[in-house]
């Protein structure tokens, strides 16, 4: 529920749970979305939204400064990942870990070469550029060093493709079923199991 509310809003909530209630209203609103809007299957280019309506004692959400930034933060886009040989990383992105390449994307249109890969709803866009950072000397665990985190169900079975592929990995240090390896060009990449 908290995603309903800006972070400072879901905060003030927290403490205040007991006296909380939410009710789901369901307006079936049927939206077209297009195939770069959901990858997922299951839409087949439909989304019904949902509406929720709630009420806290102490009207938590008028008590919020007026000045409060709201421009409709909804999610991750992309992640840009530079890289010094395009064909190499593909061979990593594609072939090892079974990203496909979104064709919707212009590649062509900027001054580099690069390529939008998917992940889930969001996408990994690949740009052969120079990568400021060095190759060596980096942190052995990905999780002390810059990162993107792909949720994944199932971390075993990405241990398992990596194991066979001889790429290197270390596993989250709390114990939580995460993986943290690098792609070819030393960006660390985590993988974290999330029960979808």
């Amino acid at each position: 529920m908290a995603s309903l509310l800006s972070p400072s809003a879901a905060i003030v909530l927290q403490n205040k749970l007991s006296r909380t209630s939410f009710s789901a209203i369901s307006t079936n609103t049927i939206s077209k979305t297009s195939h770069s809007d959901f990858r997922n299957e299951r839409f087949k280019g439909l989304c019904l939204k949902t509406k929720a309506t709630g009420s806290v004692e102490g009207s938590v959400i008028e008590k919020e400064s007026a000045d409060k930034l709201d421009y409709g933060v909804v999610g991750v886009h992309h992640v840009g990942i530079l890289c010094e040989n395009l064909e190499r990383s593909l061979e990593f992105y594609q072939n090892i870990l079974g990203l496909e390449i979104n064709e919707a994307r212009p590649h062509d249109k900027l001054p580099y070469r690069g390529a939008w890969l998917w992940v889930g709803a969001e996408m990994i866009h690949l740009m052969e550029l120079p990568n400021p950072d060095p190759l060596t000397g980096r942190p052995e665990h990905g999780g002390r060093d810059r990162h993107a985190c792909i949720a994944i169900r199932d971390v075993s079975k990405l241990q398992a493709i990596l194991d066979k592929a001889g790429i290197p990995y270390t596993l989250s240090k709390s114990g939580r079923p995460a993986i943290f390896t690098r792609d070819p060009d030393a960006n660390a990449l985590e993988f974290t199991q999330v029960n979808a």
